[in-house]
């Protein structure tokens, strides 16, 4: 686990990891060993560094933004989720089919929708790869929106050379933060819940 500072002026503990059979990962790269990996990455941060689900926030690029679903589904107490150039499905990079088919693979579509968190989703306008609408779409199913970042012009791997990305990252990443610490402090006195202001079914966090 790595800290790094941002020129910006945030602080993020972080940890990177190559799926099977990727970078300098041996095994096999399938859809399944994804989730084997990211469930491993998981259980390492809460065993051996006792990091709570509460203190995580998952980010999950194009392809991994499946293995980063798969997980935030399963977990019910994480910080966020940020979703960049993300995919639908595997089948719908290739074709605009409108159901799921029993043989696709990463099905965030449905996935996107047991997430209990809030959502950041971010996505190029330009992005020839993976299609604008993915993003879209995703943020519409989730059920805990952030404000989405749409990258004007942006590609499929080129959205952090843009300044808004890194504008918008930290804003998150201190809206989650400013959350964390409410929710603590209601735990402490016992309020059942948090307050929270809704616009354009967006989440919106004020001033405590």
């Amino acid at each position: 686990m790595k800290t790094i500072e941002h020129h910006v002026g945030f602080v993020l503990c972080y940890t990177i990891y190559d799926y099977s059979g990727y970078g300098a990962s041996t095994g096999k790269p399938s859809e399944i060993n994804t989730y084997y990996d990211i469930e491993a990455v998981y259980n390492c941060l809460k065993n051996n560094y006792g990091i709570k689900q509460e203190d995580l926030i998952l980010y999950g690029q194009s392809v991994g933004s499946g293995p980063t679903l798969h997980l935030a589904s399963r977990l019910q107490r994480l910080r966020g989720v940020v979703l960049h150039s993300a995919i639908l499905s595997g089948i719908r990079v290739l074709y605009p089919v409108k159901m799921t088919f029993w043989f696709d693979i990463f099905k965030n579509i449905d996935k996107v929708q047991k997430v209990n968190c809030p959502v950041l989703v971010i996505h190029g306008t330009d992005d020839d790869i993976v299609d604008f609408s993915h993003g879209k779409q995703l943020w519409e199913l989730a059920k805990e929106k952030y404000d989405p970042l749409w990258v004007q012009g942006g590609g499929h791997l080129n959205l952090e050379s843009f300044p808004e990305y890194i504008r918008h990252l930290r804003k998150f990443v201190k809206a989650m933060e400013k959350l964390s610490a409410k929710m603590n402090r209601q735990r402490l006195s016992s309020v059942p819940s948090i307050k929270e202001v809704k616009h354009n079914g967006c989440l919106s966090f004020g001033r405590s």
